[in-house]
């Protein structure tokens, strides 16, 4: 009954939060796509991202005042928010994202992830989405490319246009290398050689280093560990059922020759970007099992 409780109360809080605040979000979200400008849509951006920041300080809140659990967050100590990062993140959870919530909200730029372009026509998300500058992708797959050669490199040029904001405002965007959540069923039937990860996938990243590489500065390879082995659904977080969260935070410079090449075409720079994918890979998986030693099955 605890647990019922507390996840309703927190639940109706965060719904609540959210109620209020996205209303004055697509206010100046419509603001910005009428007013003339780039200083005045400018303007409306820095306000949706205050916002933003705003709602998730509240949520930090709720967290805080109705569950027990621990944010261990280490390292990050140097993080600003006049400077733009790449955040490459192991995913096992829909409680990654207040992991992350926790971890650099308002330390860093809002963050932001590459979505699918369908995704805009999703009824007032895909407007908060835009009016929160998030890159919309659109990727073409190989066979269409088989049989429209003309638009090769054209996902590429689209990208890089709907990233061009970010030269106005620092951000950090957020990928996850191994596409979707990690469970041992998936790491088995992939035969993934990790313990704790899923095959990393390099063309995700090198797609985001192509159109964003010369504007990050720095790459935050975040490391998200749970007690036990069954990462607690979104629901336990509710419900008062998680105790600790590690998130571990390392800052990494960024080889600018990792975006100085073609990934889809040339063979040899594929080989370097899936070396240094796969070294980072082999050292989470390592930080990971050294982490989980020093928390509770």
């Amino acid at each position: 009954m605890r647990a019922l409780f507390t996840g309703l109360t927190t639940s109706l809080l965060l719904l609540l939060n959210t109620l209020i605040l996205i209303g004055p979000m697509l206010l100046i979200a419509l603001l910005k796509l009428m007013l003339p400008g780039k200083p005045l849509r400018r303007a409306c951006s820095a306000g949706v991202m205050w916002i933003a920041e705003t709602w998730a300080e509240i949520c930090k809140l709720i967290f805080a005042l109705f569950t027990p659990v621990r944010w261990d967050i280490r390292g990050g100590d140097t993080l600003r928010r006049d400077t733009s990062y790449l955040v490459v993140s192991n995913h096992q959870s829909w409680v990654d994202i207040p992991a992350l919530v926790q971890a650099f909200n308002r330390k860093t730029p809002y963050f932001k992830f590459f979505l699918k372009k369908e995704l805009i026509w999703v009824p007032f998300l895909g407007l908060a989405f835009w009016a929160l500058d998030y890159p919309f992708m659109k990727r073409y797959p190989k066979s269409v490319l088989a049989k429209k050669p003309h638009l090769l490199g054209k996902d590429l040029e689209i990208t890089r246009a709907a990233c061009e904001k970010f030269r106005e405002l620092p951000v950090t965007v957020v990928n996850y290398l191994e596409g979707t959540r990690f469970t041992p069923a998936k790491r088995d039937a992939q035969h993934s050689p990790y313990r704790y990860l899923l095959k990393p996938k390099a063309g995700g990243v090198a797609f985001v280093l192509a159109a964003l590489g010369e504007q990050l500065d720095a790459l935050l390879d975040v490391t998200v560990v749970y007690p036990g082995d069954t990462p607690p659904g979104f629901v336990d977080l509710l419900c008062g059922r998680v105790r600790h969260v590690i998130v571990d935070i390392r800052t990494r410079e960024l080889n600018a020759a990792l975006w100085q090449g073609d990934y889809e075409n040339d063979p040899a720079f594929r080989v370097v970007v899936q070396r240094w994918v796969g070294d980072l890979w082999r050292e989470k998986d390592q930080r990971i099992a050294s982490l989980k030693q020093e928390l509770p099955r």
